[in-house]
């Protein structure tokens, strides 16, 4: 069970984050094109991105039926931002968030029991792929929404009790550079965690979509392949 007391199960960062360069929003955009073309959808122009890749990828998702008929999250890590749709894929909302400090795609093994001391910079990552989100509590029995139990990762309201941190400002900050500062959770802005968040997952097995920053789009994706056949 995860152990950590961050608002999303894990304590909140000690230090300052250290920020890899910033990437263009269109990359997330230039991974999408696979999807759009295995599921048969019309393009949109790359200017468009990030938001039209999250709506093809949706679109994708509900065509090969793997929402299994439920509202779901898509997450970009490259724009870091969340976007809910509903069971259609018709977008509902959006948010920027922050996601974890590190560039990568999966948890490290065992991550979800480790104490804090014991987890590196370069360990802090918000992993990617499809997971069965339900709603649960932290160690502070605030309430939350799961996506990795295991891993300790969870979307929760955005916590700025270490000021040094700024997490607030890198909220409403205008890039997406200094999104990353978390041990991997997805912090929230709490109205809308509140609003839209805590509704649509307070039934359990709603899927959260973590796109990939490193790994292939197919390849955390099975369900693009198929389409594609």
């Amino acid at each position: 069970m995860p152990t950590g007391t961050e608002p999303g199960g894990r304590p909140p960062a000690l230090a300052p984050a250290q920020h890899a360069a910033p990437r263009k929003a269109a990359a997330s955009f230039a991974g999408l094109v696979l999807a759009a073309a295995l599921a048969g959808l019309p393009m949109q122009p790359a200017s468009a991105a990030p938001r039209a890749a999250a709506e093809q990828f949706a679109q994708a998702a509900v065509a090969a039926g793997d929402n299994a008929s439920q509202p779901f999250a898509v997450i970009d890590k490259t724009a870091a931002r969340l976007y809910l749709f509903d069971h259609a894929g018709r977008m509902t909302a959006s948010t920027p968030v922050l996601l974890g400090l590190a560039r990568g795609d999966d948890s490290v093994p065992g991550i979800g029991t480790r104490p804090m001391a014991d987890i590196r910079a370069e360990e802090r990552t918000t992993p990617a792929g499809r997971f069965n989100a339900e709603p649960g509590t932290n160690t502070s029995g605030e309430d939350i929404t799961w996506v990795d139990y295991d891993a300790a990762i969870s979307m929760h309201r955005v916590r700025a009790t270490n000021k040094s941190e700024q997490r607030l400002q890198r909220l409403a900050s205008a890039t997406a550079s200094d999104n990353r500062i978390s041990y991997g959770c997805i912090n929230v802005p709490e109205a809308f965690y509140d609003r839209h968040v805590k509704p649509m997952f307070s039934r359990r097995g709603r899927a959260v979509y973590v796109l990939p920053e490193v790994a292939s789009l197919d390849a955390r994706f099975p369900f693009l392949r198929a389409t594609g056949n």
